[in-house]
């Protein structure tokens, strides 16, 4: 067997998630092809409701798992918003970012971002059991100045380890201010998270990269 699947996730020996993200993006084609059919002229709100209802749920369940970090895969996943977006014949003529900005959808790997954010928040403020929760390290030594709740980075020589969950969130957590980690629920967290990144090309624009607080680019 190549591949099995637990809790709805596929995983294959590999841990590339190929397969699972591939049976994501199948079924949220084929519910798109649905609402097509089913709903020819379609305003803004109209879409927006059975977009993020019944096509995007699939392509970001449980996410932080498999999240993908390779362009190509960014790509694919990202083409099924794109193609989305056109069913709304008044944006048609309008580029991907444009749409997006006419619709005030942010692409999926940003949304994949604030997931991961969130995410940490929730493990750093004990939000899950500790006992079931993944462990972040935290850097107790640092003396640089950002956030109270600044991780440690381990050492990864295997991109399997550098882009799993506890690595990639490292320098974009560290890269966010007390008044945003620090937030006493998390909604407030959420409202908080989205200031330091309000770029209209991190939001719109999938081939962009995060600029943390200090400017410097950040691996997303």
């Amino acid at each position: 067997m190549d591949s099995v699947s637990d809790l709805g996730v596929r995983l294959d020996f590999k841990l590339c998630f190929s397969d699972h993200v591939n049976e994501k993006i199948s079924k949220a084609y084929s519910v798109l092809g649905v609402i097509k059919r089913n709903f020819i002229y379609m305003d803004k709100n109209t879409f927006t409701l059975l977009y993020k209802a019944m096509v995007r749920s699939h392509l970001e369940y449980a996410n932080a798992v498999w999240c993908h970090y390779k362009k190509g895969d960014i790509e694919i996943i990202e083409k099924v918003q794109k193609r989305a977006t056109k069913l709304i014949i008044s944006l048609k003529h309008l580029s991907y970012s444009e749409r997006l900005k006419q619709l005030q959808l942010p692409t999926l790997k940003y949304r994949r971002l604030c997931s991961d954010m969130i995410q940490v928040f929730k493990m750093v403020h004990k939000c899950y059991d500790v006992c079931a929760a993944v462990k972040l390290n935290f850097n107790t030594l640092s003396t640089t100045r950002r956030n109270k709740y600044k991780l440690q980075k381990s050492a990864s020589h295997y991109n399997l380890r550098k882009f799993s969950f506890c690595s990639r969130v490292v320098n974009i957590w560290n890269s966010l201010p007390d008044s945003v980690v620090d937030a006493d629920m998390l909604n407030t967290f959420k409202s908080r998270l989205d200031k330091p990144w309000l770029d209209p090309d991190v939001l719109y624009n999938f081939h962009s990269k995060l600029t943390g607080t200090g400017g410097a680019s950040i691996c997303m």
